[in-house]
């Protein structure tokens, strides 16, 4: 399939991100075929027009059509991986008996894997067939407002300048704007990073500790993934766009953010176990803050705000203890 004929979009994943994705792709008038593992999701579609697991309240088309069947999205033009970030190369696996040869595959999980520590990239490459066409979507979404038509902006990254254009041809529109990037790393490690930000973000909402350390945070946290992204190969530029910044920004803003609220949750009190009982919906932050821990203890990058959620979250520390050693750090230059 040429790169201009990007007509029929498949999105593997029926939470709110991949069903607001396929929403925006017949709005930019292109077919839209959505797999979901559940099948009770793939008939809450097809016969009822509403995701009611996951985006309930928000009417569906009857053009945009559910399937549990894997083939039906590998025979699509283009495919948008939503699953999350941690099942990202078990859904590779599972999609790479079915795809296309030279069909482009665009990540739209935002994470690193736990496991091996490396970004969503490299581990749809390991299992996707050689030489299938990556790109990366990434920046300030809330899954209800795309869903919902209001203006949103994106970046859109691929090292292919022919195949990235033509993709954001295809999933272009009005309200949903993709911007093209050739930097794949530092969209991914904008994306990941800002959920464990996010959580710490939350911790100041639900401690009271105001909008100042807040704002600290956002800051010296865009610090933190500019280090790491220049570490592996991203460009400083790209944190300043819609992948770091502009998604920072909104994640950690807003309780409307899964990872905030968490955060926000567990500094009222709440424990980690208690907030992810009552959620069907994924905050990547839990699992990345300890990927992220691992992969800048492996390129020797200093994130000491990731490092703390990292011990919030999985190694039994104090809210309070830690919120007081990162406070105790000594002055440094602003550029250090």
């Amino acid at each position: 399939m040429a790169a201009t004929g990007y007509q029929r979009i498949g999105v593997i994943g029926g939470g709110a991100w991949g069903t607001a994705l396929a929403l925006a792709a017949l709005r930019a008038g292109r077919e839209a075929v959505l797999w979901a593992r559940e099948p009770a999701v793939v008939e809450a579609i097809n016969g009822g027009h509403e995701n009611r697991d996951y985006l309930p309240g928000v009417p569906l088309p009857a053009d945009l059509r559910a399937t549990g069947d894997l083939s039906a999205v590998g025979a699509c033009d283009a495919v948008l991986l939503v699953t999350p970030a941690q099942h990202l190369r078990a859904g590779c696996t599972q999609l790479s008996s079915h795809l296309r040869p030279g069909t482009p595959v665009v990540i739209c999980a935002k994470g690193i894997e736990l496991d091996s520590h490396v970004l969503m990239s490299e581990a749809a490459e390991a299992a996707l067939p050689a030489g299938t066409p990556l790109a990366v979507l990434s920046g300030p979404t809330f899954a209800a407002e795309v869903a919902r038509g209001l203006p949103t902006a994106v970046t859109l990254a691929c090292a292919d300048p022919t195949i990235g254009s033509a993709l954001v041809e295809a999933l272009g529109s009005r309200t949903f704007r993709p911007y093209l990037s050739d930097d794949v790393i530092g969209s991914q490690v904008g994306g990941a990073v800002k959920n464990v930000l996010a959580i710490a973000c939350g911790v100041v909402e639900g401690r009271q500790l105001g909008d100042n350390a807040r704002a600290a945070l956002i800051t010296r946290g865009l610090a933190e993934i500019t280090r790491l992204a220049l570490a592996l190969g991203g460009r400083a530029e790209t944190l300043m766009g819609l992948s770091g910044l502009g998604d920072l920004t909104l994640t950690c803003s807003s309780l409307q953010s899964r990872n905030m609220s968490l955060g926000a949750a567990l500094g009222a009190g709440r424990t980690l176990a208690e907030v992810l009982g009552e959620r069907r919906s994924v905050a990547e932050g839990v699992y990345t803050a300890a990927a992220v821990v691992g992969l800048a203890a492996k390129r020797g990058v200093d994130m000491p705000i990731c490092a703390a959620v990292d011990a919030i979250l999985n190694r039994g520390a104090g809210l309070d203890d830690t919120i007081a050693g990162l406070l105790a750090r000594p002055f440094r230059g602003e550029g250090h």
